[in-house]
Parts: C-alpha cells; sequence; structure tokens
C-alpha cells in the first residue's frame, strides 16, 4: 500500500483512555494500551486529567514505536468537550467533566441565548452535555476566563494540539449537539456570535485534514521518526461509522457502543428528530447530517450488574423469558429515548450476581437500542461496534427483536480502525460476523412484544 500503515490511535473514551496501533493494511490492532479516563474533583470543578493523560499518551507511543513503529497518529474521543486555551497555548481552564451539573446552575439565562432544535439538531441536555453550555457557564462564573481564552478547541484537536501545535476543530466534534452547529446547512449557528466566542473557535477542518506533523521534541521522546503526520481527528461515534460509511450502500445503521450506545441511521426513513427522546443530527466525517439516537449503554451495563457479574446460562435465559422477567427503563433516566422514567422490574428482580440478572439486563439494552433504531427510522443491516459486540445474547435479541440482518465487527476498539482509516479512503471490508438465528427466537420476539407493550403501559 502507498501511505502510511502503522497508525497510532490516541482514543479517549468517557470511560478509559487507549493508544492503539492499527496495521491500515489488515485492518487490525497490533496493540492496545489503556488507563482509566480519571476525573479530578476540583477545583475549579470536576475535570478530565489531561496531564495524566499526556504522560499515558506519550509512554504508549513510545512503547508502541519500539515494539512496532510508528507512520502517523489519529486521534478520537468523546463528544461534549471542550478545550479552551491561552495565548501561551496553554489550558486556561480546566477541561470540564461533562457530567457535571455546574451548567444547570445558568440554564435559564441559557436557554434564552441558544438556538432553535430545529436549526442545531441539537436537544437542550443535562449538565454540560451540550458544549455552548459549558462555555456559558464557564464564562458567567469565572469573569476573566473570556478574555483569557485565544482559543476554543474540540477534544480531538486538543491532543492534536498537544503533539503539532496547531489549533483546529473538526466537523464531528462541532456536530455533536454543542449547539454551536448547523447540521443540514454545515455552518456555525447563530450560539458563536451570542457567546462572542467566533474569533477565538479554532477553524472547523474535515477529520481526514493533516494538522501537521508531530513536534520535534515529542517525536524525540517517543522515538518517532522526524515528520510523522497527525490527522486533524474525529468523533469517536463518527469513527466507528465511517468505515462503514465507505463501504457499503445504504440503508444501514451503525451501533457504537461504550459508555453511551449511540445509533446512527444512514439512509433510513426520514424522521424528525425528538429532543424529548434523545434522537439527534450528528455530522459525519464528510460533514453530512446523520440521524442519531443514544442512551448510555455501557453505563447502565456497569449499573444493572452491580459488583458481581455474571455470565448467562441458557437455563437463565430461558427462565427469563418463559416468565417474562423484564427490566424496564431507564436506568440512567436524564438521558435516552425514555427520559424521566424510572427503571423497575416486571416480575421478581434477579439478585445481583445471578445468570437471570445478567440474562434481563443483556435482553434490555437490545431493546433498548432496538427503540433507538425505530426512532431514527433505521433500516437494512445493523453493525454492532465495540464492547457490545462480544455480548452474544445482546446480539441475538437485537436481531429478533428488530428483524434486522445484525453484524457483530471483530475489532476490540471499534472506534480505533476508523480514526485509522483517516489516512485511507479504501473501501475495504471490515471484519464481521453475521448474526446466526438462535434457537430462542420466537420466544425472543414474544419477549420483545411483551417489553414494548409494558414500556407503554408505563410511558
Amino acid at each position: 500500500m502507498t501511505g502510511p500503515r502503522n497508525i497510532a490511535v490516541i482514543d479517549v473514551g468517557k470511560t478509559n483512555v487507549k493508544v492503539a496501533l492499527v496495521d491500515l493494511e489488515e485492518r487490525e490492532e497490533l496493540a492496545v494500551l489503556t488507563r482509566p479516563n480519571i476525573v479530578k474533583p476540583g477545583p475549579p470543578y470536576p475535570h478530565f486529567d489531561t496531564e495524566g493523560h499526556w504522560r499515558f499518551i506519550l509512554s504508549a507511543l513510545s512503547t508502541l514505536q519500539d515494539d512496532h513503529g510508528i507512520d502517523a497518529v489519529s486521534v478520537t474521543t468523546h463528544g461534549a468537550s471542550a478545550a479552551l486555551l491561552a495565548e501561551d497555548g496553554s489550558l486556561a481552564t480546566p477541561i470540564l467533566d461533562y457530567e457535571h451539573d455546574g451548567p444547570e446552575e445558568s440554564a435559564a439565562e441559557y436557554e434564552a441565548l441558544r438556538p432553535a432544535f430545529a436549526e442545531t439538531g441539537s436537544p437542550r441536555l443535562a449538565g454540560g452535555l451540550n458544549v455552548g453550555a459549558q462555555l456559558h457557564w464557564q464564562f458567567t462564573r469565572d469573569a476573566g476566563l473570556h478574555d483569557r481564552t485565544a482559543s476554543i478547541l474540540t477534544y480531538p484537536q486538543y491532543w492534536g494540539h498537544r503533539l503539532t501545535a496547531v489549533v483546529a476543530s473538526d466537523v464531528t466534534s462541532m456536530g455533536c449537539h454543542t449547539d454551536l452547529w448547523e447540521p443540514r446547512s454545515g455552518c456555525l449557528s447563530e450560539l458563536v456570535d451570542r457567546l462572542g466566542i467566533r474569533e477565538k473557535l479554532a477553524p472547523v477542518r474535515k477529520p481526514g485534514d493533516v494538522l501537521g506533523t508531530v513536534l520535534p521534541d515529542i517525536a524525540q521522546f517517543a522515538g518517532l521518526r522526524p515528520g510523522v503526520p497527525v490527522a486533524c481527528g474525529i468523533h469517536d461515534s463518527n469513527a466507528s461509522l465511517l468505515p462503514y460509511v465507505l463501504r457499503h450502500q445504504p440503508p444501514f445503521n451503525v451501533v457504537s457502543t461504550g459508555t453511551w450506545v449511540i445509533v446512527m441511521s444512514i439512509g433510513g426513513t426520514d424522521v424528525r428528530p425528538d429532543p424529548k427522546r434523545d434522537a439527534l443530527l450528528n455530522v459525519n466525517a464528510f460533514g453530512h447530517a446523520v440521524p442519531s439516537v443514544r442512551f448510555m449503554g455501557g453505563r447502565e451495563f456497569d449499573i444493572g450488574q452491580g459488583d458481581k457479574p455474571a455470565g448467562v446460562t441458557d437455563a437463565a435465559l430461558t427462565k427469563v423469558l418463559e416468565n417474562q422477567i423484564m427490566l424496564l427503563p431507564a436506568i440512567v433516566a436524564d438521558t435516552g429515548p425514555y427520559q424521566g422514567m424510572q427503571s423497575r422490574w416486571v416480575g421478581v428482580e434477579p439478585a445481583v450476581g445471578e445468570p437471570t440478572r445478567a440474562a434481563a439486563l443483556a435482553l434490555y439494552l437490545a431493546m433498548m437500542t432496538a427503540t433507538c433504531l425505530e426512532i431514527s427510522g433505521g433500516r437494512g443491516d445493523n453493525f454492532v461496534e465495540g464492547p457490545f459486540a462480544e455480548n452474544q445474547l445482546f446480539l441475538e435479541m437485537l436481531a429478533a427483536a428488530t428483524g434486522q440482518s445484525t453484524y457483530a465487527a471483530a475489532a476490540k476498539t471499534g472506534t480505533a480502525i476508523g480514526a485509522a482509516m483517516l489516512f485511507s479512503e479504501s473501501t475495504r471490508a471490515l471484519d464481521v460476523k453475521r448474526v446466526k438465528t438462535p434457537k430462542h427466537s420466537k420466544n425472543m420476539r414474544r419477549y420483545a412484544e411483551a417489553w414494548r407493550a409494558a414500556v407503554a403501559a408505563v410511558d
């Protein structure tokens, strides 16, 4: 192949920070190093441990260079985060943890400023999930911050800036419910001027643009050759989406899983996004609006299984299906398609650590995902990326509940391959495996109908 082959991907998720080395020709991960995404309590507010992440990233790059060699670097991160830089390139204020409820303090004032949902496709979300709300709150609580801020970058480009000293934002991160972007017209929203940040906002670029090359001192530290290119970077769920956009004809859906489960539908039924159901517009790597629905599936999985995770047995699954033991939404009630609903059990709640609880939890997560697909207008095949691609019961129930062919991606970190592909627009297929029809499919379909009816009765 021409161009770089071994791509180091910095992947900052909400739960973990990873650095993966992707063989771009073989579409496989050669190595993955990880650390927890640590949130520091403050002051001035809960914020990400950027310096700890940076030390880990530099160490990981050095290790991967020694073991395999690095030809290029790409970056992908969770959304809902922005970096405010001072004139010297340092952080003017720590990067806010978007789950902090501080922005609620100025919610009324912000509501008067934010553009209409019809323009941005961005619903008003809890805490700091709208970057615009973060910025408004930060400027309100710290009177000097606006003047101290020279540049505002979306999160992937913060790490790109650490590597190259180049400032930028990218279209997928700007289009991730920031309130700052109009996905259909592809331009900045009116909020940019209302916040007085037009001149501070870093240029919005395509994720596949080459941001620059690794700075000489960093290259020397990590043992990299001079001139290693760094891609502008991409929002993580859009990294998962990219290989399928390049490869498949619509309609199809990508289910990106991790802390968030994000359903993105390409070429589906024309639906109107519903802000009350966490249905919104994302923006893909080519700048096109993508109907999307999401919920905190990974977080709900962790809460649901508690501190005693259990495997699913066939006997447990049979018991759950035949007795229709159900978990109804929502475990995390301030996001997702059933906001405001409190989770409850139909039937006797299985104890934490029991296989029946593990089975019911997997079925619940599949039904939540099926609901997201319905709301997004999803048609065609489903491709599941990330940790849930290894949950066989989740996959089988998703296929049964939707009646759509469902495939599991083989890559352990679904975002890494897509982020690496910013250096290549090859349409070579990814390694995916079709979910076979399970022996319990008839009972699963009955369960899906009963679950929907039970939710409708509560709702």
